[in-house]
């Protein structure tokens, strides 16, 4: 049976962990869209410092912000699914709790998605530690990418998705502690021909020492393991699919 959406609604998922001022800036960056027809999600994965009350003072504050508290802490990955199944929209898009939108990243990749009828897209993105206005670098995306591009590249930001339902289907994320996005993102390549770049900068990404994807080592296991476990790729393809990310991943990140 086909699902039934709110036509043109968005829903905004935001996991959110010990986010503490930084909720804060990253939900008014959503409520400031020059698009207005969304809902946000927030899902706290037990959070044990003032995360909550900013959460609960923001929500009272706008009805379309939707506060869910997990009673144990699960992971990014499950927050987002419990997210998704929560959603009424017809779009799905993702913005972590320290994470920004640029006040028109809605309107712009909505417009884009419609006219040229695509069901998954993503776009480029500034690289922040502080302020965003001084980004360190800008993530440049290709016009498009497909499943086995996607195994040799990092370059689809979680932030920047925006996924139509109507076109693409239900989709949940693998209960991965890591790289659980690049794996949802491939699983739904298998199914659709391409996910589609718009090459502007409608997103900030913060990068810190204390973040999860700071650990670079841990990051390459991860990913490793990500092609092993769940993608099922043999060791040879393993290591040269390995290889290209690792080097696309450095280009990435050049100043």
């Amino acid at each position: 049976m086909k699902e039934t959406y709110q036509a043109g609604l968005v829903s905004v998922i935001m996991p959110t962990y010990n986010s503490g001022e930084a909720l804060h800036t990253s939900i008014r960056s959503i409520i400031s869209q020059t698009y207005q027809n969304w809902e946000l999600l927030v899902i706290d994965d037990c959070s044990s410092d003032e995360t909550v009350e900013n959460l609960m003072k923001l929500a009272t504050e706008d009805a379309r912000i939707n506060p869910i508290f997990l009673k144990e802490n699960r992971g990014s990955g499950f927050a987002r699914n419990e997210g998704i199944s929560r959603a009424k929209g017809q779009y799905i898009a993702f913005l972590d709790s320290d994470d920004l939108w640029h006040h028109e990243k809605l309107l712009k990749q909505l417009a884009f998605m419609k006219r040229q009828e695509y069901g998954f897209t993503f776009t480029a993105y500034h690289v922040f530690e502080k302020e965003p206005e001084q980004h360190k670098r800008t993530v440049r995306v290709p016009i498009k990418i497909n499943y086995s591009q996607l195994l040799k590249n990092t370059i689809i930001g979680c932030l920047t998705v925006m996924i139509d339902r109507e076109k693409v289907g239900e989709f949940r994320m693998p209960l991965l502690r890591a790289r659980q996005d690049t794996a949802t993102w491939l699983t739904i390549l298998k199914q659709q021909d391409y996910a589609y770049g718009m090459d502007e900068p409608l997103a900030y990404y913060r990068v810190s020492k204390t973040s999860l994807s700071s650990n670079k080592w841990n990051m390459l296991k991860k990913n490793w393991q990500m092609y092993r476990e769940h993608e099922g790729l043999s060791f040879v393809y393993t290591s040269y699919v390995f290889c290209c990310y690792v080097c696309n991943a450095l280009w990435k990140r050049r100043k």
